[in-house]
């Protein structure tokens, strides 16, 4: 990658660089694949810029963008940058009053709305705002509203100034050190707070995170993780795209895996949930083959994670067991590659821990799946894997740039160009996260391994204290937990508390099929839960999965949920991250019931409650 001073200057660059190659790809309503090419990108994008210039938007003023990954979503983005505006990225999925918040507190002067839906969200509170002046609707749906234009009539605004100005000249304006874009954090303990981050922040890491996992123009990229949210913006939509690859925009978080088989990424991005679903749903399917094709499916696998430890240890692989792994390969590692497209060059996990057993599996068939960390206030990148340094149950080193330490209560701490500029309008919130020396503190635990890759304990707000003072990481028993076919979510719960329990949401597909073979009635997932059959197995299952932990941090009590957790019943973040308080708060007298029974296996096992 070129080292660009603004994402502006970057934006223009590739346009010229690759005129005629093609990079957005997205479905229309007729299932066909439509693109654009950096060419008319860069017409569109010019159009929409000066539109928004004689809108009377200027350098500095902010643009909200409200939609789910289009596009549209993308040269939205690139135009207000251009312009030297500051882009408000905004989940689509967040209610009215959210979105009022983000809009009155960020001073957006202009909001972008995917269609007549999210429209409908800004003109509950218009009325309500000073700054709001013009909402722009990309799906040209017509709004009854005076603010309210679609996105040809942005387009057609623009005729007059094009006339008069070209777009180097709004781009030639911008600074390095300007303002790029408000990111808003999710405000499960609080009202969201704006992160503020400049080209500068954003162009230094993305050079840095490409010296660790490069990519170029050959590469193609499947987005689906919300363009909201900080990882994708930065590696996924100005990464691709400032290497001249391809990007295309999946239907919804639903057809990802079709996607995957038809789009055939070289690199794919996503949170550890994707390949947890992924792992299950292969051994689902291996579980239903006959005897003799298991046994050959995981002897290939044994095979795989030998040769594994070779290669993660930087040593030739022995021929006996390379002519192995080939035979495997054969039979069985080709056909997981497909359900990914088969042409992957690796994979890149982050926003939470990827279970050591999940990424063994797959880097066992020839996936590798890289684990990264950072935060939005990083831009977001701290530390990376890449496909020649890798260690399962670390998130890399500190990519270059990076200065990365250890407190001494154990907290990461990151210092670079990368770290933001602050909170927006909270100087004493940017005082508690960035030190006088210019140390971001993050929140979360961690350690350095010998060879200086960084082990997440888990979030510092996170951390079980028990009653009897004993201090406990919940992630790793949850991942314990979900490695398993029958499991699908599960929160460890204990602080304050004499011992540790969980909530367990059951991977009903597979559990209904277990029912059914073993003669269990049942109309519904409330029978299922009840169960006692069903509670013995999921005894057993979290008995094996605490066998590894001391007693004092093993889950002793589990309560079986009916409902699973989503990002509309809001349990879970737009990037699929647990929200802790939320459900424990919704769970309150569950997790009472559970604490308050008087019954409890001594030695740290599982007691299913009745």
């Amino acid at each position: 990658m070129e080292q660009y001073a603004t994402l502006a200057a970057l934006f223009l660059d590739n346009c010229r660089r690759h005129a005629n190659r093609q990079t957005y790809y997205c479905k229309n309503n007729d299932g066909i694949w439509n693109s654009f090419s950096f060419r008319e990108i860069e017409q569109i994008v010019t159009k929409l810029s000066f539109g928004l210039s004689a809108s009377s938007v200027g350098k500095g003023d902010r643009v909200g963008i409200i939609s789910n990954n289009r596009p549209e979503w993308a040269m939205a983005d690139f135009a207000t940058i251009c312009l030297g505006g500051v882009t408000v990225s905004i989940y689509p999925t967040l209610v009215p009053n959210q979105i009022k918040y983000i809009i009155i507190n960020s001073e957006a002067k202009v909001v972008f709305v995917e269609d007549k839906t999210q429209a409908e969200k800004i003109v509950s509170f218009i009325e309500d705002t000073t700054f709001l002046e013009m909402m722009v609707v990309m799906d040209n749906s017509s709004i009854d509203h005076p603010a309210s234009i679609t996105w040809d009539q942005l387009l057609e605004k623009s005729k007059q100034e094009i006339k008069m100005r070209s777009l180097e000249v709004l781009i030639n304006a911008v600074r390095s050190g300007d303002l790029a874009t408000l990111i808003y954090t999710s405000g499960t303990t609080g009202d969201p707070k704006g992160v503020m981050l400049t080209h500068e922040n954003i162009i230094s890491d993305l050079i840095s995170v490409h010296q660790v996992t490069p990519t170029d123009e050959t590469d193609v990229h499947l987005s689906f993780l919300p363009l909201s949210h900080s990882f994708e913006r930065t590696v996924g939509h100005f990464g691709v795209f400032g290497v001249g690859g391809e990007i295309h925009y999946a239907e919804n978080i639903e057809t990802v895996g079709a996607n995957i088989m038809v789009v055939r990424p070289t690199v794919f991005m996503s949170v550890p949930r994707f390949y947890e679903k992924m792992y299950k749903k292969i051994l689902d399917c291996v579980a239903n083959k006959t005897f003799i094709k298991q046994k050959i499916f995981w002897w290939a696998i044994n095979i795989g994670k030998k040769a594994l430890r070779f290669r993660m240890t930087h040593q030739s692989v022995p021929l006996g067991l390379k002519f192995r792994c080939a035979v495997a390969d054969r039979l069985v590692f080709t056909m997981i590659r497909e359900k990914f497209g088969g042409r992957l060059k690796h994979c890149i996990s982050g926003a939470a821990p990827l279970s050591n057993k999940i990424g063994e599996f797959f880097g066992a068939v020839g996936i590798v799946i890289l684990e990264g960390y950072g935060l939005t206030e990083t831009s977001p990148v701290m530390t990376a894997s890449s496909i020649d340094d890798f260690k399962f149950g670390t998130v890399g080193k500190p990519i270059p740039g990076m200065e990365v330490k250890i407190a001494e209560d154990g907290e990461i701490m990151n210092r670079g160009s990368n770290n933001m500029l602050g909170y927006y309008k909270d100087e004493e919130a940017t005082r508690d996260t960035i030190d006088e020396d210019g140390w971001l503190h993050t929140g979360d635990i961690g350690e350095f391994d010998g060879d200086r890759f960084l082990r997440i304990t888990d979030r510092k707000k996170n951390i079980i204290v028990t009653s009897g003072g004993k201090n406990v990481a919940p992630s790793p028993l949850e991942n314990s937990l979900i490695t398993s076919k029958y499991v699908e979510q599960s929160l460890a719960i204990g602080d304050e508390r004499n011992f540790i329990s969980a909530l367990i949401v059951p991977a009903f597909e597979v559990l209904k099929g277990y029912a059914v073979k073993e003669g269990i009635k049942f109309d519904d997932s409330e029978d299922l839960v009840k169960d006692e059959r069903i509670l013995s197995l999921y005894d057993g299952i979290v008995n094996k999965a605490m066998k590894n932990f001391s007693r004092y941090e093993s889950i002793r009590k589990f309560e079986l949920l009916s409902n699973e957790w989503t990002i509309n019943s809001g349990e879970l973040t737009p990037t699929l991250k647990i929200k802790r308080r939320i459900i424990e708060e919704k769970y309150v007298d569950l997790i009472d019931k559970m604490y308050n029974s008087t019954t409890i296996k001594s030695e740290g096992a599982n007691e299913k409650n009745i």
